[in-house]
């Protein structure tokens, strides 16, 4: 399992000649840490003087929100290593018989098929990276000041886990044939670019404003 292993050994199989783990692995640990960094801030937080000073409603979504973020490192350490055996089905079904009709017409099916499991674990993180930024406001707007850069951090690292997912997920689009399915995903994929771009923007808004 990458996520057990050492930072340095994770980075030496990034950087070496290795097709895995890539782009999507990457953009899954990016987001966890993002989101372990925005739990950080809420351990700096919970329980303080700055916290007991809130008002009970913001306490409950600081408390529900911290929960949900150790949720989302786990969902994302998951997608760390899951996303580096995405791409089997497609080369499986690459490697099926092809000598006549019926076997093309398995074989295409077959890469068909792997190409939308291969986009749904990028999705999977993308939505799971959206969910941070969202988890992320409360601290912005008041978890504890010395600790604001953090959340600025964590909201960069979300928004590039967000992003760099969604790559991964247009990449794998591009072998689809289905013209509906590639629609309703493209999208999908829009509206959560788009979406958790403004998120990022106004959750970096909200740390400048604080640092002063």
């Amino acid at each position: 399992m990458l996520i057990d292993g050492s930072i340095r050994d994770y980075i030496d199989k990034v950087a070496s000649k290795e097709p895995t783990p890539g782009g999507g692995s990457v953009a899954a640990l990016a987001g966890s840490l993002g989101s372990a960094l925005t739990a950080m801030v809420g351990y700096l937080t919970i329980g303080r003087k700055m916290y007991e000073e809130l008002g009970e409603e913001i306490k409950k979504e600081m408390d529900h929100n911290f929960e949900e973020l150790k949720k989302s490192i786990e969902e994302l350490n998951k997608i760390v290593d899951e996303d580096t055996k995405a791409f089997d089905k497609v080369m499986e079904a690459f490697k099926l018989p092809k000598e006549t009709e019926e076997e093309k017409k398995i074989r295409s099916e077959a890469i068909q098929e792997g190409y939308k499991v291969a986009l749904a674990v990028p999705l999977r993180c993308a939505e799971e990276c959206f969910r941070v930024l969202e988890l992320q406001k409360v601290f912005a707007d008041h978890g504890n000041v010395n600790a604001i850069t953090d959340v600025g951090v964590g909201a960069l690292l979300a928004a590039t886990g967000l992003e760099g997912a969604l790559l991964n997920v247009k990449i794998n689009l591009l072998g689809i044939k289905d013209e509906q399915y590639k629609a309703e995903m493209e999208e999908k994929v829009d509206k959560l670019l788009k979406e958790g771009t403004k998120l990022k923007e106004e959750l970096l808004e909200t740390v400048y404003q604080r640092l002063g």
